[in-house]
């Protein structure tokens, strides 16, 4: 059938992302646009850390801006104020923002629905005021600046590779998210994905089924908020400057925003949430402040008429292409 002659396998489709996001920065020359590629790929890392908290473990995570907060302050301090070289920081960054999501869900590990979610809203009001206030520590609301981007890379007989480069940047966080989409779409089609979803539909018969629900959250949420440390570590040596109302509440329901948008529990339609909701902002620009109506008005049509997300219309456009090129297979038969 025709439909079996254009279906490409999973790999395929990877390598195809992978072409794309090596062709991305000779296509796109403008440096206000690659500016925005980064944005992307870095809120592809949140979407996708929230996507497997909220999608596959079914934990209502409203605080996940904390999450990215922490992994940027924690990598720029270590940096600036003890010296520890750019790449160790990344990863203690990451590893203090996961540790900080393990705390939050080992002390909410019983709550569910708006609980948890209060609970999760109500941690990252806290480490907003922590950022705001603990001056000698973040300087509070004058910020961090002087941020470094990632040391060059020297590799012997090529030209280094600076990270000031608005495409090598690209290219570096780019392939950051790439990874932890990878990472984490292994994970969910693993039997740790099965156990993670049996969680999310009925935790009173997974328990009765043996499975240690609170083990299992606690892991979904060190995972997730990890990659978002990720993001924040990247978005600060990115930006050059932090302050604390980059972290506040209303980037958590931003990033919320990217997974319903996408669909939850699909992992690619997070990613294409980010991609719409960084992009579509900046292309509604010069609408001026009737921007955010439109933007409103494009986010509620979108949760109406289509609750699953950009994820259910692209499974319902190619099951009508599907049957489409049946009916054309059927109709070429003698």
């Amino acid at each position: 059938m025709l439909i079996d002659r254009v279906r490409i396998s999973r790999r395929g489709w990877f390598l195809v992302v992978a072409v794309i996001i090596a062709l991305l920065p000779f296509v796109i020359q403008d440096s206000y646009w690659r500016t925005n590629l980064i944005v992307c790929a870095i809120n592809i890392m949140l979407a996708v850390g929230l996507d497997f908290i909220l999608g596959y473990a079914g934990q209502l995570n409203l605080g996940h801006s904390a999450f990215y907060g922490i992994g940027a302050y924690a990598s720029t301090l270590l940096i600036m104020r003890l010296g520890v070289p750019f790449w160790m920081a990344f990863v203690l960054g990451m590893v203090l923002s996961g540790a900080a999501g393990m705390a939050l869900s080992i002390f909410a590990v019983r709550l569910r629905g708006h609980y948890l979610a209060i609970a999760s809203l109500g941690f990252a009001v806290i480490v907003h005021q922590v950022l705001l206030n603990w001056i000698s520590l973040t300087q509070g609301p004058l910020g961090i600046y002087a941020i470094k981007p990632p040391p060059d890379i020297a590799l012997p007989g090529l030209p280094v590779i600076s990270f000031g480069n608005t495409a090598n940047m690209f290219y570096l966080v780019a392939s950051f998210a790439f990874f932890f989409y990878l990472l984490l779409d292994q994970l969910v089609r693993s039997p740790i994905g099965e156990t993670l979803k049996a969680i999310r539909e009925d935790e009173i018969s997974a328990s009765a089924f043996g499975i240690n629900c609170a083990a299992w959250k606690v892991f979904a949420f060190g995972i997730g908020s990890a990659v978002a440390g990720a993001a924040g570590a990247f978005y600060a040596s990115f930006v050059g400057t932090l302050v604390p109302d980059a972290f506040i509440i209303t980037e958590s329901f931003t990033i919320l925003a990217m997974v319903i948008v996408g669909g939850m529990g699909t992992l690619i339609g997070p990613v294409w949430g980010a991609i719409l909701l960084t992009i579509l902002p900046e292309l509604l620009r010069g609408f001026g402040d009737l921007r955010l109506i439109l933007y409103g008005a494009a986010l509620t049509l979108v949760v109406l008429f289509i609750p699953g997300g950009i994820a259910q219309a692209a499974q319902m456009f190619c099951a009508r292409l599907g049957r489409l090129a049946t009916a054309t297979d059927a109709g070429m038969r003698p």
